[in-house]
C-alpha cells in the first residue's frame, strides 16, 4: 500500500499533449525581393489592419525554390516582423534555408489547411477559419455560420458572411461583402476586407469590440449609448461609418 509519504508527494498532472488543429495564414512568395513583398504586405494591412495586426504567418518557399529564387531568411523574417507578423513555421525550404529558419526558432511546418496570401495577389486564396467554427453551408457570394464564434476564432468570407448566432469577445469575422450577425455581436466585425466601401454590417445586438469597413473602423470606445444593445446597420458615408436603426 502506498504510504503517507508517497501520498503527500504525489501531484496531479499539470500539462498534456493533444493532437489538434490549428490554422494559419501561409504566406506564398513569388518573388525574392523583400522591398516588393513588403510594400505588397503594407497594402494588405491597410485593406484590413485589425485582421494581420499580430497575425501568426507560416512561410512558404515552394514557388520561390522552383524558381531557384534565393531569399534571405533572416531579412524576410524581421521584415515581417517589423509589419507585426508572428512567423511560427517555414515549409517548402531548402535544407540550408532550413537551418537558418531553425536558428530564429521557426520551425518547419507540414500543415496544408491555411489561407494562402501570396506576394503578387491582393485576395487570400481561401477562407481562413482558426480555430473553426465550421459552415454549415458555404457558397461562392455567401458563408453561413449557425454556431456560436468563440474568442479566439477568427472566420474570413470570401463574399457575404451570416452568422445565426453570438460572435463572442475575442473573436473576430471578416468578409469581402456583407456581414450579418443574428446575435450579440461581441468581438470584432471586418466588411468589405478588399476595399467593397458598399459592404455593410447587420448585428440584432451591438456589443462589438471594434466595427470596420473598407478599411474604415471604429472601436468600442467610439460606440454611442444610443447604439450600443440595439439592432443596427453600419455602413459608409463620406468615409465615415454611420450607425442606423434596423
Amino acid at each position: 500500500m502506498p504510504t503517507d509519504s508517497q501520498h503527500s508527494n504525489y501531484h496531479p498532472p499539470a500539462l498534456e499533449f493533444k493532437s489538434t488543429t490549428f490554422s494559419a495564414p501561409v504566406l506564398v512568395l513569388a518573388n525574392n525581393d523583400i522591398v516588393i513583398i513588403e510594400h505588397q504586405l503594407q497594402e494588405k494591412i491597410q485593406l484590413a489592419p485589425e485582421f494581420f495586426k499580430n497575425s501568426p504567418v507560416v512561410i512558404d518557399l515552394q514557388e520561390l525554390n522552383k524558381q531557384d529564387l534565393n531569399i534571405e531568411i533572416s531579412e524576410l523574417v524581421n521584415m515581417l516582423r517589423s509589419l507585426d507578423f508572428l512567423p511560427i513555421g517555414i515549409r517548402g525550404a531548402t535544407t540550408q534555408q532550413l537551418k537558418k529558419a531553425l536558428e530564429l526558432a521557426i520551425p518547419a511546418h507540414t500543415g496544408q489547411n491555411q489561407a494562402s496570401l501570396t506576394a503578387d495577389n491582393t485576395k487570400p486564396q481561401s477562407a481562413q477559419q482558426a480555430p473553426v467554427a465550421k459552415p454549415s453551408t458555404s457558397t461562392e457570394s455567401t458563408t453561413l455560420i449557425t454556431q456560436p464564434i468563440r474568442s479566439g476564432q477568427r472566420i474570413y468570407a470570401h463574399g457575404d458572411l451570416i452568422v445565426l448566432a453570438q460572435v463572442s469577445a475575442g473573436a473576430e469575422i471578416l468578409a469581402e461583402g456583407n456581414i450579418h450577425v443574428y446575435g450579440s455581436l461581441r468581438g470584432r466585425a471586418l466588411a468589405g476586407v478588399q476595399g467593397n466601401i458598399e459592404a455593410r454590417i447587420f448585428c440584432s445586438d451591438l456589443q462589438a469590440e471594434l466595427i470596420s469597413i473598407a478599411g474604415t473602423y471604429k472601436i468600442s470606445e467610439d460606440l454611442t449609448e444610443t447604439v450600443r444593445n440595439r439592432p443596427v446597420q453600419i455602413c459608409l458615408q463620406n468615409n465615415t461609418l454611420t450607425i442606423k436603426d434596423l
